[in-house]
């Protein structure tokens, strides 16, 4: 098993469930600063005001707030995302506990609101641009790459609101003018860019994690959101070529392996329709430039009738991505048959894989299946790739001796690793593996900070109590010989 010389290790972060400092020099309102905590069990809410009046709405797919609603900050809720880590003060310390364990890169995401408050201005917030160049020239000063993700589920809230979440072309100019800024800032500090994270998570939300949504309705808003975002994406990449040649972008797909519960032919089918909708039409899209032929089955499933023009189709064409990036954390099953062993937890539905083993969250461990997508997704696109999400997150306990033993994420990290090196050796072109989180951060999907994923512990806890002090986990000392060793040296 052999990495390649000039491999990139790391690990992965976004804005809003690191940064905190949400109403600080100058930065606007995003989504997720009216998203509350939640739970394994309870689900985060979106807050606003209506008539005058509090309310919210659960933070589900396709959610949106009621008519006539603003979305508003309840000063008796807890919005964890309004802190976070604090990495927004934290930063040189953070970076330089990165440095120490020998990252190569490291993959944060910029939030919308801190460059455009509200996303229509005509210039950015200075305070905005100064704060991300002091992080990429903190990141140079250690020989850290940066990767950097555009978007990273941080619309800003009055554009998502005006246009109701990407339902007018007036987002994609936006969405350019914003890649625009930041590539004419950053020229010389960032080399990789990704357009949005986990873009295919649109279609996740309605069909996978137990949603079933059936509406045709909801299907036409989430197609014609995705439209309008792959022509943002292309049209990012082409300028971003134009502005520096040396700019290398990417899409960023939420990577989810399925596979047929039986050999019944029906399962063996509905599994590959599952993976074009959830996974490979918006790779298709992104690299390949153009939508697939079961496009078409997917629409008509839906009465979905896309606003799309010759000149979209061109767009698309000349806006390929240059790499393959994904998440990759568990793989699912599918069956069209009733099962009795299901699969519950946080995004995690259906039937259960009866050789997995499965963490308090209900996601399989299947390294076996990294392996499997790196080279299955290699032979279609044909393009560098990258690992830029991959973690357990877990609830950490301090021992008697003052220290977090974690094993079992060393365990985890250690099983893809092979698994990726696996499929390097297979042919597959590999270029960079960045875990989720590095440090302790929000958890996206329930707010909470007790399902810990890092090599850092952070002193905060789901109430938002705690110093915040940072403390090295086993799991630290661990990854440090892993690129010490450029992947060859795995051992505890």
């Amino acid at each position: 098993m052999s990495f390649p010389k000039g491999f990139l290790w790391g690990g992965a972060t976004a804005a809003n469930q690191i940064e905190g400092a949400y109403d600080v020099d100058g930065k606007g309102l995003s989504v997720t600063d009216i998203t509350t905590s939640g739970s394994l069990e309870a689900p985060r809410y979106l807050t606003y005001k209506l008539n005058g009046e509090l309310g919210k709405v659960p933070a589900m797919p396709g959610a949106g707030l009621p008519e006539g609603a603003e979305g508003a900050i309840d000063p008796n809720s807890y919005y964890p995302n309004h802190v976070a880590i604090d990495f927004y003060h934290y930063y040189k310390e953070d970076i330089k506990m990165f440095a120490d364990m020998g990252f190569t890169t490291f993959r944060l995401s910029i939030a919308w609101t801190r460059i455009f408050p509200k996303g229509d201005e005509e210039k950015p917030n200075q305070a905005g641009l100064d704060f991300y160049r002091k992080v990429f020239e903190e990141c140079k000063k250690y020989g850290i790459e940066p990767i950097v993700t555009i978007s990273h589920y941080e619309d800003p809230l009055y554009l998502s609101e005006k246009y109701n979440d990407w339902q007018d072309r007036t987002m994609i100019d936006m969405y350019v003018k914003y890649a625009k800024a930041l590539f004419e800032e950053y020229k010389g500090l960032v080399k990789y860019w990704l357009t949005f994270n986990e873009i295919n998570s649109t279609l996740l939300m309605l069909s996978a994690f137990g949603n079933n949504v059936t509406d045709d309705a909801t299907f036409q808003h989430a197609y014609q959101k995705l439209h309008y975002q792959f022509l943002a994406s292309a049209k990012a990449v082409k300028l971003a070529h134009e502005i520096d040649p040396n700019y290398v972008v990417g899409n960023m797909i939420c990577g989810i392996l399925d596979y047929p519960m039986t050999p019944d032919p029906k399962d063996v089918l509905a599994t590959r329709y599952a993976m074009e909708q959830t996974v490979l039409y918006c790779g298709d899209v992104q690299a390949k430039g153009e939508y697939p032929t079961y496009s078409k089955r997917l629409w008509d499933e839906h009465n979905v009738h896309l606003d799309i023009t010759e000149e979209d189709k061109k767009i698309l064409k000349e806006g390929k991505v240059d790499i393959y990036t994904f998440s990759y954390y568990m793989s699912n099953v599918i069956t069209t048959h009733e099962v009795k062993d299901k699969v519950g937890g946080n995004f995690a539905a259906g039937a259960k894989n009866p050789y997995l083993d499965y963490s308090e969250w209900g996601w399989a461990t299947d390294p076996t299946g990294l392996q499997y997508y790196l080279e299955v997704m290699y032979d279609r696109y044909q393009i560098p790739m990258m690992v830029v999400e991959n973690g357990l997150g877990a609830v950490d306990k301090i021992g008697e001796d003052g220290k977090i033993h974690d094993d079992y994420r060393i365990d985890y990290l250690a099983q893809h690793i092979a698994a990726m090196g696996k499929a390097v050796d297979d042919g597959v072109d590999l270029i960079a593996y960045t875990t989720w989180g590095p440090i302790d951060l929000v958890s996206a999907g329930t707010g909470q900070m007790s399902k810990r994923y890092g090599f850092i512990y952070v002193d905060r806890d789901d109430e938002g109590k705690g110093s915040l002090k940072r403390m090295p986990k086993d799991s630290f000392y661990w990854y440090k010989k892993v690129i010490a060793s450029n992947g060859e040296d795995l051992s505890k």
